[in-house]
Parts: C-alpha cells; structure tokens; sequence
C-alpha cells in the first residue's frame, strides 16, 4: 500500500553468485561484484533512461527489479513511469487513477512542485512519479510546448538532490516523451531480448540516441545493454553473440533469465528481490545492481 514503508529483505551476498550465466559464450569470464558498502549521504542522482521501442523486452520489469535491488543495498531510487500504461506505477502497487498528480501534471503545469507528484511505495528507499492514459495526449501537446524536449529535465532537476538513482522507465517508441527522456538523461540501460526481433528496434533506438547526443544532450552514455528473457538455446545463445558483436563490454555480465515468478511478482505488486529473494532471478537483478555500483554508473 503507498505510503506505507516495508523494509526490504536485506541482499545476501553469499547466497548471490549466479551460476547459469553464459559468460563463456562472450569470451569474458565471468565476474562477480562486491555487496556495496552504505553510503554516507545521497545524491546527487544520475538519471537513466530504460528504453527500448520494441515492447515485451522486459523494460518496466528491470526498472521496478533494479530499483528493488539498488535499495535493498541502500540506495535512494525515483522511478519516473514514462509510459501512459502506467505498468511501473502498478507495479509497485499505486493507484494512478486516485492520486491528485502524475507525471503529466508535473510536464504541463509549472505551478505544480515535483515533490508533489511523488509517490511513496510500499518498499522502503523506493519512490515512483505515476503515470496513468492522461499522458498519452503528451506527444501532441509537447508539439506546441516552449524548450518541448528539455521539460522532463526541469521536472527531475529539483528532484535529484534527494536521490541516488532517477530511473525513467520509457514507452516503446521514438517519439517526443522519449526525446524527453533521452535528453534528461545521464545515461540509457537498454534492455534486450534474447530473441532476433529485438535486434532491429535496438538499432533504431541507437539512431534516436545518437541524434539526440548531437543535437540536445552530448553527455548522454550507454550505460550498458541488460539481456532478458534468457534461456540455454541456440537461437539465444546467437543473439547473445551478435549483442556482444555491437555492444562489447556495454552488455551487462549477468542475463536475466525468463522467468514465472517476474509476471507473478507483477501480480503481486511487488519486485521480485522482494517477492522471492532466494529466486535465480533476483539474484540476477542483484548482481546487475552490484555492477552498475561497481562500474561507477551508480554510487
């Protein structure tokens, strides 16, 4: 229930070391990461983008579970639902259509605070700005906005001084939200399905990022190419290599295997490391968790 806080189950790092991943297939060995030390004060926060056109990759899925584990380790997460589905926003268990404000409030009405439109979940040192259908007339109203591509970087700059992490959980497309997402961003996770359909919208993505990297936001990174959905077969393993051929050491060393208890988490209203924090798969999003520490993209 929002609003109420219930701490998360503390990540056990001894229990963490995923034994199922495919790292021989890239030619890496496989590396684990160190459980993070706390910190001694938050933020400022780094804004990542989890975008991706292609829908069912498993976007809003890593958004909710990153942010699960990142605070099950100490960290301070924003998820900005970006998506008029508003799955994030369920997803960790807020009623979008009984809040007075959503993201769309924030975008179009600059009389309304941020800090007003943030929701508390249920799951301590996680936050989320709900999104419900009101931002699917979004893309036509920013047509006509003044700075169209840099309101969602107004919005977050007076939020991310009581963050460590702003995760902007994007829809599947390229139009005007994205842009807006891209350009507040610091960095974009894509996330990738193990499957050949997927390769295609990561190439269009990378276009829209590269546009945006010479014309808005030149900071902007690829933090790092997350593959879902995984499972030990040919087609997969394929896919595998021909992610590792465009992305190199951008591609995350744990793949998130495919997985009943993530729908069932969803139903739940809950991430997974907090759903079943001994499954294969929260393990996974834990050690995603400790690499993005590790590599310097979250502190």
């Amino acid at each position: 229930m929002a609003g109420t806080y219930v701490v998360a189950p503390p990540a056990n790092p001894d229990v963490d070391k995923v034994d199922s991943m495919p790292t021989d297939l890239l030619g890496r060995e496989y590396e684990t990461f160190p459980a993070p030390e706390p910190l001694q004060q938050h933020g400022p926060a780094r804004v990542i983008a989890m975008c991706n056109q292609k829908g069912g990759v498993g976007k809003t899925t890593s958004s909710i579970n990153i942010a699960g584990a990142l605070a099950q380790y100490g960290r301070r997460v924003l998820i900005v639902d970006f998506d008029p589905q508003g799955a994030a926003t369920v997803g960790l268990g807020v009623n979008a259509n009984t809040v007075e404000n959503t993201i769309y409030t924030a975008l179009f009405d600059i009389s309304v605070d941020p800090h007003d439109v943030v929701q508390h979940t249920a799951f301590e040192n996680i936050d989320v700005i709900p999104a419900n259908i009101d931002l699917s007339a979004a893309e036509v109203q920013l047509v006509t906005e003044v700075g169209r591509e840099q309101i969602l970087n107004s919005v977050l700059r007076k939020l991310k001084s009581e963050y460590d992490l702003i995760i902007v959980d994007c829809q599947p497309s390229l139009g005007l939200l994205t842009v807006n997402a891209l350009a507040a961003a610091d960095g974009v996770i894509i996330p990738v399905a193990a499957e050949f359909f997927a390769l295609r919208g990561v190439a269009l993505l990378m276009q829209s990022i590269e546009k945006v990297q010479s014309r808005i936001n030149p900071a902007l990174e690829v933090d790092g190419v997350l593959i879902t959905m995984y499972t030990k077969t040919l087609h997969c393993e394929e896919v595998c290599q021909r992610i590792y051929e465009a992305f190199s050491e951008k591609v995350f060393h744990t793949f998130i295997s495919r997985s009943i208890k993530l729908p069932d988490s969803t139903v739940a209203a809950a991430p997974v490391v907090v759903y079943a924090p001994e499954h294969k798969t929260s393990k996974e999003y834990r050690e995603v968790a400790r690499e993005l520490i590790a590599r310097g993209i979250v502190a």
